[in-house]
């Protein structure tokens, strides 16, 4: 069973990503990590996360990036967004991301377009989501929970900032799929908005 959770920053889908592959005993893969380690490296190399040159270059980056704690940072997410622009950077990781998904029995992605682009034939499609407010208090609370200092406003604008940029990019935007279920976040505990996912699946599970 292959389960596509997209959605934008901060709205909880990784949250219920990780908790549908607990549920399910299904392998999870936070594709936005992709992109972070790629915006890193590019940023450790001296180079420009708009110059998609520079990113393509960077999406050979070494495994062991994966696991760094850097890639859970703000700056990392930024650098994402730019990078996860380039045409070329989605190329490169296309084949990863759709080899993690197609492996047997199944798996559990969740990042921006796994339902429209990387797994369009998935079994279940949620779209997660929560307002502006929300998600910012929520990352504020986390990377505060981390030790960064960060200024909850220049937060705000920087999650605003992505948004367009994921959502306006030529390349695999953001979008719900037509086939995915909604799930706003924004007023639900993290066990309703987990309940609600698994329900959700469920009923895809049964319609099909």
């Amino acid at each position: 069973m292959i389960i596509a959770v997209d959605g934008p920053a901060a709205s909880g889908k990784g949250t219920i990503a990780r908790a549908l592959a607990a549920h399910y005993r299904l392998p999870h893969l936070d594709t936005g990590l992709l992109y972070r380690a790629v915006g890193v490296a590019v940023a450790r190399a001296g180079g420009d996360a708009d110059d998609e040159d520079a990113a393509e270059r960077a999406c050979n980056f070494p495994d062991a990036l994966m696991d760094d704690p850097e890639l859970r940072g703000a700056e990392a997410g930024s650098l994402a967004s730019r990078v996860a622009r380039h045409p070329r950077v989605r190329a490169a990781l296309l084949a990863r991301q759709q080899a993690f998904a197609r492996q047997p029995g199944g798996a559990v992605l969740d990042g921006r377009d796994i339902g429209t682009v990387i797994a369009p034939d998935a079994d279940a499609k949620l779209f997660v989501t929560a307002n502006i407010e929300a998600r910012t208090d929520r990352r504020y609370r986390e990377l505060l929970g981390k030790g960064d200092r960060v200024d909850r406003e220049e937060l705000r604008e920087d999650l605003v900032r992505r948004d367009e940029r994921d959502s306006s990019r030529d390349a695999a935007p953001l979008l719900q799929s037509a086939t995915a279920g909604l799930i706003d976040t924004s007023d639900l505990s993290v066990d309703q908005a987990i309940a609600a996912a698994i329900a959700m699946v469920e009923r895809q599970r049964i319609s099909d």
